[in-house]
C-alpha cells in the first residue's frame, strides 16, 4: 500500500479519519505505524496530501488527514476490453488502474462465454475493490470509470461512435499491416479482444468505425499481458 486512501464520507468534521478494518490491519501490522507519524493518504475522487497519527490501538489508527495535491493526469488511453475470464479480469482491473485508465469499456465478443457475464466479480463492488488496490500501488485516487456492454454490435454501431469522437481508435490485431501501437502519440481508445482474438467479422466491423489495426508485440498475448503491454508502451507519452 503506497497510499492510504479513504471516502470522502469518512472524514469527520475536524479533518479525522478513524480507520478500523483491513487498513488500520496493514499499518499496524505490517507499516508498524506510532503516533506522530506522517503517512500518504488520498481521498478517494479527490485530493492527496498527508495523514498524521494520532492514536493507534490494536484495531484501530486515527489520523489527521490534510489534502494539498491533485491527483495524477490520466492516462492518454482508455480501454475496450472484450470480457475476459472472470480471474483475469480483476487483475486486469488492477492494472488498469495502476496505470490511470480514465473509462474501462467491457464488451462481449464471439470468444466470450456468455457464463462470464453472471461472475460475481462484474458486480459493482467487487470491480470497485480490485480498482482500489489498483490505486493503493500506484499512488492515485481516481477510479477508472467501467461500463458493461452485452451485446456486440449495438456497442460497435451505437456507442462506439459516440465515445470515441474526435479520438484515436485502435484495435490489437495480429496482421502484417498493423503498426506499432508506440508510434502514435494521440489519445484515444485501444480495443482488445479475448483468449483466442477477435473473429473477422469483429475485426471488420471495428474497422469500420475508424480503428486502425496496431501491434503490441511481435508474439501472441493474453488478455493481461496485452493490456499490460499497451499501456506500458504509451503512459510515457501521456501530454
Amino acid at each position: 500500500m503506497n497510499i492510504l486512501l479513504f471516502h470522502a464520507e469518512e472524514l469527520g468534521n475536524d479533518s479525522e479519519l478513524i480507520l478500523e478494518d483491513y487498513r488500520a490491519r496493514h499499518l499496524i501490522s505490517v507499516i508498524g505505524v506510532a503516533v506522530g507519524q506522517s503517512l500518504r493518504v488520498g481521498q478517494i475522487g479527490g485530493q492527496t496530501g498527508q495523514g498524521i497519527v494520532l492514536d493507534c490501538g490494536n484495531d484501530s489508527v486515527l489520523l489527521r488527514v490534510t489534502l494539498s495535491e491533485l491527483p495524477i493526469a490520466r492516462h492518454r488511453l482508455s480501454l475496450i476490453l472484450a470480457l475476459p475470464r472472470p480471474k483475469m479480469l480483476r487483475r486486469v482491473l488492477r492494472t488498469a488502474a495502476e496505470f490511470g485508465v480514465g473509462d474501462i469499456h467491457l464488451i462481449h465478443s464471439y470468444r466470450v462465454e456468455k457464463s462470464f457475464w453472471q461472475s460475481p466479480l462484474l458486480r459493482p463492488e467487487k470491480m470497485q475493490d480490485a480498482l482500489i488496490q489498483g490505486l493503493e500501488r500506484s499512488g492515485d485516487t481516481l477510479l477508472p470509470r467501467v461500463t458493461t456492454h452485452q451485446r456486440f454490435k449495438p456497442f460497435i454501431e451505437d456507442v462506439l461512435p459516440s465515445i470515441a469522437a474526435n479520438k484515436s481508435l485502435f484495435i490489437a490485431h495480429p496482421a502484417a499491416d498493423a503498426q506499432p501501437l508506440s508510434s502514435s502519440e494521440d489519445d484515444g481508445f485501444v480495443i482488445i479482444g479475448p483468449e483466442g482474438g477477435f473473429i473477422p467479422y469483429e475485426v471488420d466491423k471495428a474497422r469500420a468505425a475508424g480503428a486502425i489495426k496496431i501491434s503490441l508485440a511481435p508474439r501472441i498475448l493474453s488478455v493481461d499481458t496485452a493490456v499490460c503491454s499497451a499501456l506500458a508502451q504509451t503512459a510515457l507519452t501521456n501530454r
